[in-house]
Parts: C-alpha cells; sequence; structure tokens
C-alpha cells in the first residue's frame, strides 16, 4: 500500500502530478512485486542462532554479500558523488541493496528475541551483537540516502522505484540465504520471472514517461496523428530554386542579384 499511498499523498499534500501512465506504472510494479511473492517457494525454517550462523558462513551466501557490498561502496563513493543529483535510481539502489542487510539482520534479531523468552542464552551469542550493529548501520543508512532522493525527486516517482528494488532484492537475498531455488517448480519460475518483467515494465512506465501530460481526459488527443507543420523556408531556399529554374513560377517572389 505505500506505493499508491504515496503517489497519492504527494499529489494532493505536495502538489506533485501524477499522469495516467505513472498510475499505470504504480499498478504494474505492484501487481508484478505480488506476483514474485506468490510464486516465491517457502523459506527454509530457522529457529536457532546456530542454525542462523551456519546460513551466513555459506560460500554462496559470503559471495552474494561480497558482491553487494562492493556494490554499495561503488554507489556511495563513486557514482553518488556525480549522478545522485540527476539520476533517481542511484540512491534508492543504495537503499535497496543494504536493505538486504537489514532484512536478514532482523530476521535473525527475531530468532534472537525467541531464544531470550525461551530462555536461551542468547546475548552471550557474538551473532546477535554483529546483527544489531548490522541492522543499525544499515537503517541509517537507507534513511540517509532516501531523504536524499526525497528531497531532490518526485515523491510520487521514489516511493514505487524504491518499492519495486527492495522487494526484488530482499527475495533474491532469502532465495539465497535459504536455498528456496532448490524446491522451486518450474511454473513458480515462470511466475517469478513474468512479474520481474512486470517490475520492469512499470518502473519504465514510471520513470519513461512522468513528464507527459497524459490523462483519461486527453487520452485521444495524444493518439492522435497531428498534421505536420509547413516547413519554413528563407530566402536562400527560394533563391536557389528560382536559380535553378529556367521560368520562374509567378507565385514566387523576384529575387534580383546585384554584382559589383
Amino acid at each position: 500500500f505505500s506505493v499508491p499511498c504515496s503517489a497519492i499523498l504527494s499529489s494532493y499534500l505536495l502538489g506533485e502530478r501524477l499522469n495516467l501512465l505513472g498510475k499505470l506504472g504504480c499498478l504494474l510494479s505492484l501487481v508484478g512485486s505480488t506476483v514474485m511473492v506468490i510464486h516465491a517457494p517457502e523459506d527454509e525454517e530457522v529457529t536457532t542462532l546456530e542454525g542462523m550462523t551456519s546460513k551466513l558462513k555459506e560460500p554462496g551466501f559470503l559471495a552474494y554479500a561480497a558482491v553487494l557490498l562492493a556494490l554499495c561502496f561503488l554507489l556511495i563513493f563513486c557514482l553518488a558523488p556525480r549522478y545522485g543529483q540527476s539520476n533517481i535510481l542511484i540512491y534508492l539502489t543504495i537503499c535497496s541493496v543494504i536493505g538486504a542487510f537489514s532484512v536478514s539482520s532482523v530476521k535473525g534479531l527475531g530468532i534472537a528475541i525467541k531464544g531470550f523468552f525461551a530462555g536461551q542464552p542468547v546475548l552471550q551469542h557474538p551473532l546477535t551483537w554483529i546483527l544489531v550493529v548490522t541492522l543499525v548501520a544499515s537503517i541509517t543508512t537507507q534513511i540517509n540516502y532516501l531523504n536524499k532522493s526525497l528531497d531532490i525527486f518526485n515523491t510520487s516517482l521514489v516511493f514505487p522505484i524504491y518499492y519495486v528494488l527492495f522487494t526484488t532484492i530482499v527475495i533474491t537475498t532469502s532465495i539465497i540465504l535459504f536455498k528456496e531455488w532448490v524446491t522451486m517448480t518450474v511454473i513458480d519460475i515462470i511466475g517469478t520471472v513474468c512479474g520481474f518483467l512486470t517490475i520492469i515494465l512499470g518502473v519504465f512506465l514510471l520513470h519513461a514517461f512522468k513528464d507527459m501530460d497524459v490523462s483519461l481526459g486527453n487520452l485521444p488527443q495524444v493518439f492522435q496523428n497531428e498534421q505536420p507543420a509547413p516547413a519554413t523556408r528563407d530566402d536562400k531556399n527560394i533563391l536557389i530554386e528560382v536559380d535553378n529554374s529556367s521560368i520562374a513560377p509567378e507565385d514566387k517572389p523576384k529575387v534580383f542579384m546585384l554584382f559589383t
């Protein structure tokens, strides 16, 4: 609900206009994300911090986390200072990439909280404090760059794009961390791919046509074929035509050339 709510509130409270294609993009983004969530397999149940630690230490997830960190550092230190003020995807990609670590930390802290109330010595486990530090750092970074993005770009564009990127990265992280792709059927794979393509289409409609004045009222005029405007010719074009023709037409202006 954050995507349509942010679009509606920004149009009423901030005076930001969301055209028909932008509304369609929001709808497609929601549909695509919902399809991905529906076809995502159930994650493997992890009930202890030891089980969570073994999942985090697996080579596949370590390589994936290293790639996300490298991408995040590249965006923060190289691309954000140059293109952050003009490209909406820079800040939002940083927030989404960091979101993979925040969601994983929340998952682990949820297990720790359950173990704490069950009487387990979770406070003595080093993973608990690692997850707390990771969660605080990731949420702080997300809030920082999300606020920067909201200060520069249209709110009705920021939240849908951020929602789509964040959802996609979080689902990917969950699949890699808990190896959900092993149990995915062919239908689930096709549904996930179709949902992702729908998300891409929605983001394209949001970003590519945000400046067009398209609504249900003027939709016929937008797609109506306009008559091409007559080409304007200057004196040089007329002079060349008169010089190349043997007899100048009567409707053409006469041009006199003076030589000294």
